[in-house]
């Protein structure tokens, strides 16, 4: 009986007319106007004080005139001709390849020891971490205190010696700070980059004979190129263009063994040389754009051979 009862279910069912196609709810956004704001705020502190750089470059704009003129080059002769330009160039390129040396060694050391996942491990990973989200300045601050001749480092270890104050190792000692302040973030990338390397290679170089050593430089060291790639470019661009540790540690000096550009563009705007100022800020871009992007080139293509 169940058989008759199902074909006159189903014989209903195919009488019933086709029901009308749901119409799509259409919703008229307009996600560009979301944005706007955003582009607004960039246009106006990003875009036009960057065109504004390139024009007020070559201009005799100063505090000392009541109208501008433009001057063509006038500004790059006038700086490369007593050579501070060129000497401010050289300390910037020098701290910024030490504080990427030491940005990615202390970086580094600090992700190969704090690899496992131990309750002390994630707990010093946290206080690697803080001086990160600190102030440069307050760092530089701290640092300025403790490396005093009269500062805490000295009294501690009991030596005299003026950290801050030798022409020759200041500016080692102020790139080792900048590096201290930013190491935890290198620590981060360096660990992540640990952690997504497949562990089948590696058992796979145990069961062929590899020591722990071997195994460490040839197959977990080069899959870090990724890594390595982001930490030097971060280190390099930043660096570069470093002012606050610097000013608050030495402010240029000893004898200007520190003055870095950024610190020289400080001093020049403060003088009422905003052309000269805006000159050098132009020159600083070519420099990032000419040295750190062809590294960051080199790198990648690293990454692609590996």
């Amino acid at each position: 009986m169940a058989a008759p009862v199902l074909e006159r279910r189903a014989a209903a069912v195919s009488k019933d007319p086709p029901r009308a196609p749901r119409r799509a709810i259409g919703r008229h956004t307009h996600p560009w106007w979301f944005l706007a704001p955003a582009f607004a705020i960039l246009f106006v502190f990003f875009l036009v004080p960057t065109v504004f750089n390139f024009v007020y470059a070559f201009t005799d704009w100063s505090s000392f005139k009541a109208s501008i003129q433009p001057v063509g080059l006038a500004n790059v002769e006038s700086l490369a001709s007593n050579g501070t330009l060129f000497r401010a160039l050289r300390i910037t390129v020098v701290y910024a390849a030490l504080v990427a040396v030491f940005q990615n060694l202390f970086g580094f050391g600090l992700a190969v020891l704090l690899e496992r996942d131990t309750r002390l491990n994630r707990f010093a990973r946290v206080m690697f971490l803080v001086p990160v989200l600190m102030s440069a300045l307050a760092v530089g601050y701290i640092f300025q205190a403790l490396l005093r001749p009269d500062g805490s480092l000295n009294r501690l270890t009991g030596v005299d010696y003026a950290w801050l104050a030798d022409p020759t190792w200041t500016i080692v000692v102020v790139a080792v700070i900048h590096a201290w302040k930013w190491m935890g973030l290198s620590m981060l990338i360096y660990l992540a980059g640990l952690k997504t390397i497949p562990e089948d290679l590696v058992e796979a170089a145990r069961i062929d004979g590899a020591s722990r050593w071997h195994t460490f430089w040839t197959i977990r060291v080069p899959l870090l190129a990724p890594a390595v790639t982001f930490n030097v470019a971060t280190a390099l661009l930043g660096s570069m263009n470093g002012f606050d540790i610097v000013q608050a540690t030495t402010g240029g000096g000893p004898a200007r063994t520190t003055e870095i550009l950024n610190i020289f563009i400080y001093r020049t705007f403060g003088q009422g040389l905003f052309a000269q100022a805006t000159t050098m800020s132009l020159v600083l871009f070519l420099l990032i754009a000419l040295l750190a992007f062809p590294v960051i080139y080199l790198l990648r293509r690293r990454e692609r051979v590996l």
